[in-house]
């Protein structure tokens, strides 16, 4: 963060100090939620959450370092006291980013937030210093501490925003407001929720409203293949870019097509010229999400042949998302275990297709390993359904579907759609599928892994990795304390 000291931030949040014999110490390290990660200088944020009460913690982050504590209540340690630790936290970033100078960019969408944010933060960081949202930190406590994390010498910060309803994004936005806002798609993710799609775009479209006008140099990055995004140009000041494979898209892609092992290539199309792309990425989902990253990339001044190279060369910087590790026994292992809606089940199991082609010639089997996609509400049963049927047409080898009555729905979408007897198998739980596929895995296979999140389904992957003497060694994104 940037240096301010405890009577500027106590100023900022409207709070008052307690126990703070000197106003003027300075924050210079880094503002958190998780007393583990404090370090000398910080901030530690204590949230009173439903099983832990971050409060219980302040005395061991002062001792760690901390020069204060953000509370609700005096606690016999340096503290600003605020009447609501949340809102104080959303200013204090508000502040910061005010004060940055950083061009914000923006991004949402019901699919594929992530990867592109990955790779928006890839390529702008080949340039200039960048700051991005780490994993999925998208929420109201997440996206404040992102920004907080710029220094001055940050350039660049591109922050991930997500949505449960109307409105989050709207608050988001207030927070850290973007110069350039990104939407991706609009989809049935968390369409339970929000009560359907025509309520997820109007959520969604919260990004392009919250954008300065084209004269204050805001721009807003459309989808041209999705109507419902691209019918937000209407709602925004903005000057507005196309992304897409429409010929009518400003940034577009040409000769989409797939190498021998599922990563997507296809020629580059800008108002500045174009080049080749081969994505280290598997599927050919990741072109719309590379299209989004190479019109921000364009837009801040890179030339062409910059975005392809800096896109060509970008990796996965988020655990369980399309995290493809071969064993030394030949079996390949897909983890894409983070969290599931959809649209990016169809797109996992179109690129396991993919990757399973290369193999199938030496007896090489494609497994998908499926969850319950959750927060579908009354479209839950179709959609299941329509993922197993899906799994059927994409000639894939083996289903494993795994847990409750949705894996239920799953499996029998498969043996409606192809009579799928034994190329189709329900299982309780991860351990009944780590054991099936402990017996039946064989040189050449590729597993896909992937569910919502509150499935756990990742245990499948890790325990197919470390019997061959690969590691996984967590989530990466701590729990608050």
């Amino acid at each position: 963060m940037i240096a301010l000291s405890l009577a500027e931030i106590a100023t900022i949040v409207g709070g008052q100090t307690h126990d703070i014999p000197d106003p003027s110490a300075l924050v210079t390290g880094s503002v958190v939620h998780d007393s583990r990660a404090v370090e000398p200088g910080g901030l530690f944020v204590a949230f009173a959450g439903e099983r832990v009460d971050g409060h219980d913690f302040a005395r061991g982050a002062v001792e760690a370092g901390a020069v204060a504590v953000l509370a609700a209540r005096p606690l016999g340690v340096p503290a600003i006291v605020v009447p609501d630790v949340q809102v104080a936290l959303g200013a204090l970033a508000r502040a910061v980013v005010e004060r940055l100078g950083a061009t914000l960019v923006a991004l949402t969408g019901s699919a594929g937030k992530t990867s592109t944010k990955d790779l928006i933060a890839q390529v702008l960081a080949t340039k200039a210093p960048t700051v991005w949202t780490p994993g999925s930190l998208n929420n109201e406590i997440g996206l404040p501490l992102t920004a907080l994390t710029a220094t001055e010498k940050t350039r660049y910060l591109v922050l991930e925003m997500g949505a449960r309803g109307v409105g989050h994004i709207r608050y988001l936005t207030s927070l850290t407001p973007p110069r350039i806002g990104v939407v991706l798609n609009v989809g049935t993710a968390h369409i339970g929720e929000f009560g359907g799609r025509e309520q997820i775009a109007l959520a969604k479209g919260e990004m392009v409203e919250s954008l300065p006008g084209a004269d204050e140099s805001g721009i807003a990055v459309l989808n041209a293949d999705d109507p419902l995004v691209s019918a937000m140009a209407s709602r925004t000041k903005a000057r507005v870019v196309y992304f897409g494979e429409s010929g009518e898209a400003d940034v577009r892609a040409e000769n989409i097509h797939l190498t021998a092992t599922g990563q997507p290539a296809f020629r580059l199309h800008t108002p500045s010229g174009c080049s080749a792309v081969t994505l280290r990425l598997y599927g050919e989902h990741h072109v719309s999400n590379a299209l989004a990253a190479a019109a921000v990339a364009h837009e801040l001044g890179l030339s062409v042949d910059e975005i392809a190279q800096a896109l060509s060369e970008a990796g996965t910087l988020s655990r369980w998302r399309m995290e493809v590790t071969e064993r030394p026994d030949g079996v390949t292992v897909v983890n894409d275990a983070y969290n599931a809606n959809p649209e990016s089940m169809r797109a996992a199991l179109r690129a396991l297709a993919a990757m399973g082609e290369a193999r199938r010639a030496e007896g090489g089997r494609t497994w998908a390993v499926l969850g319950l996609m959750a927060e579908l509400g009354d479209e839950a049963l179709a959609e299941h359904d329509a993922v197993g049927r899906l799994a059927v047409r994409l000639n894939l080898s083996k289903l494993v579907a795994v847990g409750g009555r949705e894996a239920a729905w799953l499996r029998a979408g498969a043996y409606n759609e192809g009579s799928w007897g034994e190329e189709s198998v329900h299982v309780s739980d991860a351990q009944a599928a780590i054991d099936l596929l402990r017996r039946e895995l064989r040189p050449g296979d590729v597993v896909l892994v992937k569910a919502s999140r509150s499935l756990g389904l990742e245990q499948v992957a890790t325990a197919l990795l470390e019997e061959a003497g690969h590691s996984d060694s967590g989530e990466g994104e701590v729990a608050a304390r």
